[in-house]
C-alpha cells in the first residue's frame, strides 16, 4: 500500500486491498472514500468487500464511482461526505488520481 499524504485531512492510495483496511484504522484513518467503478479490471476487490472490512474497523466507507473528471453531482456528493466525518481520510483508486481530483474540487 502507497499512501500519499496530501494534508492532515485527506490521503491518496492506488487500489486498495480487504488487508490494508486494518493498517488503515491502525494509522488514525476513519473513512475510506472509492472513485474507482466496481470491475473497472480483473482481479480488484469490490467496494462492498472493502466497505465490509471497514466497517469491522469502525471506518465509514463511501463510494462515488468515476471514469473520468468528476462531475459537478460527484463533488457535492464528496463535499456532503467530507462534511460529515471526523477525522482523516484516504481517498482510492486505481492509482490516486480520480481520489486526489475530488479533494481537490471542493477547494480543501
Amino acid at each position: 500500500m502507497s499512501i500519499k499524504k496530501i494534508d492532515d485531512r485527506f490521503a491518496t492510495s492506488p487500489q486498495l486491498t480487504v488487508e490494508d483496511v486494518a493498517q488503515l484504522a491502525s494509522e488514525g484513518y476513519v473513512a475510506i472514500v472509492c472513485a474507482r467503478p466496481d470491475n473497472e479490471e480483473p482481479g480488484q476487490p469490490d467496494f462492498d468487500v472493502i466497505a465490509r472490512e471497514a466497517e469491522k474497523h469502525g471506518m465509514q466507507a463511501i463510494h462515488i464511482p468515476m471514469t473520468g473528471a468528476p462531475s459537478p453531482e460527484q463533488i457535492a456528493e464528496f463535499q456532503k461526505a467530507m462534511s460529515a466525518i471526523e477525522g482523516p481520510v484516504v481517498g482510492y483508486c486505481r492509482g490516486g488520481g480520480r481520489a486526489s481530483a475530488l479533494y481537490s474540487a471542493i477547494g480543501a
